[in-house]
């Protein structure tokens, strides 16, 4: 299995990414559109995810209005789940995020509780306790410099 993951330059990668999102949170998570598309992507840096060379998994991170960074919209289809693209996304876009934040801004994400596991191998630390977003349990996870 070949994975690539890249920050996205071009209009038809962000399509990409959006089709994925749109797959996995709109109508497999019943998330909806105006949750789903909530007005920030035009500030956010973008992510796509290949498996053998076919868009399976977006990403996304922004600056907060708090001066943190947000990871958001990590997404994988159904279809090529537990072949590592989740866990190459997070390692791209943290890598990116490093690169981006010389002054160690706090770093954070809402994971579903279900994936928690796989932010905690990357650092994050669970942060409160469990909410609801969009009919999905969420946890806030800290990444610590």
């Amino acid at each position: 299995m070949k994975i690539e993951v890249r920050k996205v330059k071009t209009e038809q990668d962000l399509i990409q990414c959006f089709e994925i999102r749109k797959e996995v949170f709109m109508v497999e998570q019943m998330v909806s559109e105006p949750d789903e598309f909530d007005g920030l992507d035009e500030e956010s840096h973008h992510y796509v995810a290949f498996l053998n060379d076919i868009p399976v998994g977006a990403a996304r991170w922004r600056w907060t209005e708090d001066e943190k960074i947000k990871l958001e919209r990590f997404a994988v289809l159904k279809k090529a789940r537990r072949n590592g693209v989740g866990e190459a996304l997070v390692q791209k876009v943290l890598s990116d995020v490093t690169k981006h934040n010389p002054d160690k801004k706090p770093v954070y994400l809402h994971a579903q509780v279900e994936v928690v596991p796989l932010y905690s191998k990357h650092g994050f630390i669970a942060d409160g306790k469990i909410f609801e977003e969009c009919n999905i349990m969420h946890q806030t996870m800290v990444l610590h410099p």
